[in-house]
């Protein structure tokens, strides 16, 4: 529930019981709740709709037939518009600044991988749907060598349900990969 409709929620009851306890025979207690929320319009998101759009225009102005190779890099740039230049891995850092980041997948973000062995430049995949809290589709290049694989299947593996290690479907199909870490979610800009 946002902030707006707690309010307006607030300002049915004082509507309501103020003019009833004046009225009232005998002492009334009454009772204020104050909710403040910590992300008062929670992470930005992009409806899916727009994201597949970007997919398709990113498919087409990357194709690697033209171009050579396919990187997760510029597709992730293009697709959620958060410009953000070198390896994968440094997103996360080079965001902290000029975006929002946070632990709960929201349509549009970008999913930032760790380094490791296997991916020594780590990765970035955007999300294009959220299908429960440890459960998204992404979209994404070069997870599959040279190919903009869509609505792939990650889950979150880790202990504590903060995204910090997950599994990756295998190309188009819905087996589950080794355990990558990540750093988290890059929201897109506000407005």
């Amino acid at each position: 529930m946002t902030v707006n409709r707690l309010a307006a929620i607030a300002l049915a009851l004082t509507c309501t019981l103020v003019p009833a306890l004046a009225k009232a025979e005998k002492p009334t207690q009454i009772v204020i709740i104050t909710v403040t929320a910590a992300e008062p319009d929670g992470p930005v998101e992009i409806p899916r709709e727009e994201v597949k759009a970007a997919v398709q225009e990113a498919s087409v102005a990357l194709n690697p037939k033209k171009h050579g190779r396919i990187w997760c890099v510029p597709f992730a740039r293009a697709v959620s518009g958060i410009q953000i230049k070198g390896d994968a891995a440094t997103w996360w850092k080079k965001a902290a600044s000029l975006y929002e980041r946070g632990q709960t997948p929201a349509s549009g973000a970008v999913l930032t991988f760790r380094s490791t062995g296997k991916m020594p430049k780590g990765h970035v995949a955007v999300v294009s749907e959220v299908i429960d809290s440890r459960t998204i589709l992404v979209d994404q290049a070069n997870w599959v060598r040279n190919r903009i694989t869509t609505d792939t299947i990650v889950v979150d593996v880790s202990p504590k349900n903060d995204w910090s290690a997950v599994r990756v479907a295998n190309g188009t199909s819905e087996v589950l990969g080794r355990v990558s870490p990540t750093y988290g979610f890059i929201y897109p800009a506000r407005g």
